[in-house]
């Protein structure tokens, strides 16, 4: 059986001006591996309407899970909550379940619960709620779509509360071998390994350390008794 798919949607203007760096795509990678969810997209929009919209239902379609990151805050610009409502046509507003969390929050930080806050209760009708042990607003899941905070913290401990309601596959596993050669030296050897094992993934990165080139080579797949003989094959045929 293939390991169930998923994509990610990242929403900000911040993040394709250049002004914030992205780290959530890193962690959920990170995460989705060791589950057995082989994340195959992910995409890039700022903070526009029909952008998010469009690329949601076309990820959507495409994998089993679609996870977003940014866009559900208090202010004018988070408007990520409504477009994917709009997207999948499902009605949205101030839920009862999500404004009790919120309310007991401010209770108990003494602050305002005022109508900016109140937005990120707005959740789409038929959605299941994210639960957010950071700052209590809630994320999302409706239908295949995970819809998630933008603040790494937050994101992250949205991804804790979603992953284990999923069902995953065989965990990726990987082995890497630094090689002092340069690509073109090795390219012959890598290719033909990847046609022999051909269930496994061969990856060549290059690097340059103190004029000396090289490369890590790495070794995926969900056998580990294949990733050990390829990586051993490789390492007779180098002579490393």
């Amino acid at each position: 059986m293939t390991n169930p798919t998923a994509a990610m949607l990242v929403i900000g203007d911040e993040i394709l001006s250049g002004r914030t760096r992205d780290a959530n795509m890193h962690h959920l990678a990170s995460e989705l591996t060791k589950l057995g969810i082989d994340l195959e997209e992910v995409r890039f929009v700022g903070d526009t309407e029909a952008a998010i919209e469009s690329a949601a239902r076309a990820l959507s379609e495409a994998y089993d899970h679609v996870f977003t990151s940014g866009g559900i805050g208090p202010t004018h610009d988070d408007i990520t909550a409504e477009c994917i409502a709009r997207a999948f046509g499902a009605p949205i507003g101030i839920r009862d379940d999500a404004r009790a969390l919120l309310v007991a929050h401010y209770e108990r930080t003494g602050l305002e619960l005022n109508a900016a806050r109140l937005r990120m209760a707005r959740i789409p009708e038929g959605a299941t709620l994210i639960e957010n042990p950071v700052s209590t607003a809630p994320g999302f899941s409706l239908g295949n779509v995970h819809v998630m905070a933008g603040i790494p913290t937050i994101f992250q401990a949205m991804v804790a509360s979603v992953l284990p309601t999923l069902t995953g596959g065989a965990p990726l596993l990987s082995q890497s071998l630094r090689v002092n050669r340069g690509e073109g030296e090795i390219a012959d050897t890598l290719s033909q390994l990847a046609s022999d094992f051909d269930d496994l993934s061969v990856g060549c990165y290059p690097f340059q350390l103190n004029g000396v080139f090289g490369a890590n080579v790495v070794v995926r797949g969900t056998d580990g008794t294949r990733i050990d003989a390829a990586v051993t094959r490789l390492a007779a045929e180098l002579a490393l």
